[in-house]
């Protein structure tokens, strides 16, 4: 496995990660069907011995129970993985969501000691704010994992679902490691409102959530009737109505260049990704694809191909609203 900088402050990571959210069961949503514990935890170690060593993963996602379950399977390997995990969706002393953004100092410190606890580690390698808190500054919120830094407790800052103008404040205040936005090649709004090229101008590393768009650019989705009753997706206006055919023929265009290549779908839409210079971070729970997935990492794709791919998808093609709300 190849790896790349994160960054200009020394993350060092592959150049895949692995989006651990799918592994655990969610309250209040169904994220990507059912997960079996034995299963996952066996994706995250077959993912290690193909050099996949990036692993996201956040309070949020049980809430909780996933930082817990990647705790006990990094453990006796800890010094092996690089672990980044979130804070910010307020969760209570009784475990609970409260959907509140929090970015407060002391909510920043609460978070934190009970994520090293989930994870069974002294010191988180990338911590991100999970979404800015609207009524506290930004500078706040980052100057407060600073002091993470200086005490040991994280080694390097992330901040998720940001807009140029907050990269840019937030960076001053503290050298900003990553910036965690959704991007595939049905999500390039970052390329529009200046994410993008702002990450480049300051050398921050992008790290791109949903990069296969939540399962669309698989090729395994045909209808709507792919996944259960209750699948978040069904809530997101790119899986709906006549916007959701309009994407399957994007992706059956796609599909004619993968297998020209003799690669899958997924393998090509991964595989621009890291072509534009951005880390993926796609999610699984099942051995056979975090194999496929990581097979992307050897793809090259020519000038040709990627000015191919951008005339089947131009930048600023309409997909249909990810809505954000639903998007973690």
């Amino acid at each position: 496995m190849k790896t790349r900088q994160l960054g200009t402050q020394g993350l060092e990571i592959s150049l895949i990660g692995l989006g651990c959210m799918g592994m655990s069961p969610s309250v209040g949503f169904n994220t990507y069907g059912k997960a079996d514990e034995k299963e996952s935890i066996a994706t995250i170690h077959r993912s290690l011995e193909l050099g996949g060593n990036f692993l996201d993963t956040a309070d949020l996602y049980g809430p909780l129970t996933n930082e817990r379950l990647v705790g006990n399977a990094i453990k006796g390997n800890r010094d092996k993985y690089i672990i980044a995990t979130k804070f910010g969706f307020e969760i209570d002393d009784n475990d609970q969501v409260t959907w509140r953004i929090n970015g407060r100092p002391d909510y920043v410190k609460k978070a934190v000691e009970r994520s090293l606890k989930n994870l069974q580690t002294d010191v988180i390698d990338l911590y991100y704010m999970h979404r800015p808190d609207p009524e506290v500054p930004i500078e706040e919120t980052v100057g407060a994992m600073a002091e993470l830094v200086k005490e040991g407790k994280i080694k390097y800052i992330g901040i998720s679902e940001v807009t140029e103008n907050l990269i840019r404040r937030a960076n001053k205040t503290y050298p900003i490691t990553a910036v965690q936005n959704e991007y595939s090649l049905f999500e390039r709004s970052a390329e529009e409102d200046g994410v993008y090229q702002a990450t480049r101008e300051l050398g921050i590393g992008m790290v791109a959530y949903s990069p296969l768009g939540r399962g669309f650019l698989t090729g395994q989705i045909k209808t709507p009737d792919d996944f259960d009753a209750d699948d978040f997706r069904r809530s997101i206006p790119r899986f709906q109505g006549e916007q959701f055919y309009k994407n399957i023929e994007l992706v059956e265009e796609l599909q004619m260049l993968a297998v020209e290549k003799s690669i899958t779908e997924t393998q090509l839409s991964i595989a621009w990704v890291i072509a534009k210079g951005v880390t993926p971070i796609p999610g699984t729970k099942r051995v056979q694809y975090i194999e496929q997935n990581i097979a992307a990492t050897e793809v090259v794709l020519s000038k040709e191909d990627m000015e191919r791919i951008e005339r089947i998808i131009p930048l600023g093609t309409n997909t249909g609203d990810r809505n954000i709300l639903q998007s973690f």
